[in-house]
């Protein structure tokens, strides 16, 4: 606000005659859109905490305008707005007295929002934006952006508590498609087109079972990611959504998977032309972004010195990588195991069995006896036990007889051709997808090729 804003008090303002001796509250509304906030907290009346949506553009304003009370005396006192982001390693109690709110009536009004689950204090990401409005070096209100499309206002009651207010934009959903060459990395040629990081984690979880992105992915081989977009009533993209189609066309591979949700279970997956799941019975690799440092197979032991069989392939990755489980099923295992340090062996069905050591931790609460869901994190990367360096070693055995993983024919998920009525109910889907992705009618659509944009990973 500047001193020109009709809003803040002038210098010496006159004074005005009230018929009646009270105070009004504040009143809150969102920057260019005045009809944003239609319910007023009237005088003599208790506040109460209220969720509604705000038309307004993104990003949202966190709070436009705050009129003080005024006094009996008709003089209308002084708001000091002060805004900032949070940085790293810092509470957002640290934030907010940083732009000059007194602490503890900062950490007072935070529990209004605390106490109903609005925002996660302890997955706060640095880069949040926050303000404060203080009058008298006395807090009157908060606002802090806890999403692209969601906000959060805090204000005092007449009994001298807090109330929180949650503002969210309406959005519209669009789509987007992303499609190149592949010259370095997926990654880096995904983000130049305008997908974001969790679309290429979602492009990598549907093709997972099939292939290894780090040594099956070769200059020339072509990717495409269609995924929803939400904007604003001004056309502003606020977020991304889900990866409804992705495709790869390469020397190991050539497939391309649709996102969809069976009627029956409603359980999403992706699925390909076919209806054939993604989804595999176990994943080809527990661990992501690592190396194979040792195959499966008879080798010279490194410590031992002893020729024998090596009954797994060791991946090479930082201490503390996340492990996932290969597949869903229950911890036999989770304990010491002599030469391979911290242990874990998991029971599946058909009569899988897999088995992951060297482990610096277990993941939080992991124990014998526990069921586990595919990709769930169990424990992380380390070099206990009989190790030269940190590095998974990752064991697959079938009815007790140990098998090299990478070759290993793996059981299919769900197959929708055997189920008539889901495969029907699949096309119809796929047939919206495709006509989405051609620039169809169903809905806007920004397409973007390799025509349009040149692509050379750094």
């Amino acid at each position: 606000m500047t001193q020109d804003d009709p809003l803040i008090a002038p210098a010496n303002p006159p004074k005005r005659n009230l018929s009646r001796g009270m105070k009004s509250l504040v009143v809150l509304g969102v920057l260019g859109s005045a009809s944003a906030i239609t319910g007023l907290v009237m005088a003599g009346r208790p506040g109460a905490p209220i969720a509604m949506t705000a038309d307004a553009a993104t990003p949202l304003p966190l709070a436009a305008r705050l009129v003080s009370a005024v006094d009996v005396a008709g003089l209308p006192k002084q708001v000091v707005k002060a805004e900032g982001k949070l940085e790293r390693n810092e509470t957002l109690t640290g934030l907010m007295t940083r732009l000059g709110a007194p602490a503890g009536e900062v950490n007072a009004a935070l529990q209004a929002v605390y106490g109903k689950d609005l925002i996660d204090h302890r997955r706060l990401r640095p880069g949040l934006a926050a303000e404060t409005f203080v009058e008298d070096g006395r807090l009157t209100a908060l606002a802090i952006k806890a999403d692209a499309d969601r906000s959060l206002l805090v204000t005092r009651t007449l009994e001298g508590g807090w109330q929180a207010t949650q503002l969210n934009a309406k959005l519209t959903p669009s789509y987007k498609r992303v499609a190149a060459e592949i010259d370095g990395s997926i990654y880096n040629a995904a983000l130049k087109l305008g997908a974001g990081d969790q679309q290429v984690v979602d492009f990598a979880a549907a093709f997972a079972y099939d292939i290894d992105f780090q040594r099956e992915i070769h200059p020339g081989d072509r990717f495409e990611i269609f995924f929803e977009t939400f904007v604003d009533e001004r056309g502003n993209p606020v977020r991304h959504g889900e990866v409804l189609y992705a495709a790869l066309d390469g020397k190991a591979l050539k497939r391309g998977f649709y996102r969809f949700t069976p009627s029956d279970d409603g359980v999403s997956d992706y699925f390909d032309e076919k209806g054939e799941s993604a989804t595999k019975f176990l994943m080809k690799t527990p661990i992501n972004g690592a190396r194979i440092s040792s195959n499966f197979g008879t080798r010279r032991h490194p410590i031992s010195g002893f020729t024998r069989l090596h009954k797994g392939t060791d991946f090479a990755a930082p201490t503390g990588t996340p492990i996932y489980a290969a597949g869903s099923g229950t911890v036999q295992r989770a304990s010491w195991n002599g030469g391979y340090g911290n242990y874990i062996k998991i029971k599946h069905s058909r009569g899988y069995e897999t088995a992951y050591a060297h482990l610096s931790r277990y993941a939080s609460g992991l124990k014998s006896g526990q069921k586990v869901r595919q990709g769930q994190v169990i424990g992380y990367v380390g070099s206990t036990g009989a190790s030269t360096g940190p590095h998974l070693h990752y064991e697959v055995y079938v009815d007790g007889k140990p098998l090299n993983a990478m070759s290993l024919k793996l059981p299919t998920g769900r197959k929708l051709a055997e189920e008539p009525a889901m495969l029907a109910e699949f096309r119809q889907h796929k047939e919206a997808i495709d006509l989405l992705r051609n620039g169809g009618a169903a809905g806007p659509m920004a397409a973007i090729t390799p025509r349009e944009a040149s692509l050379v990973s750094p």
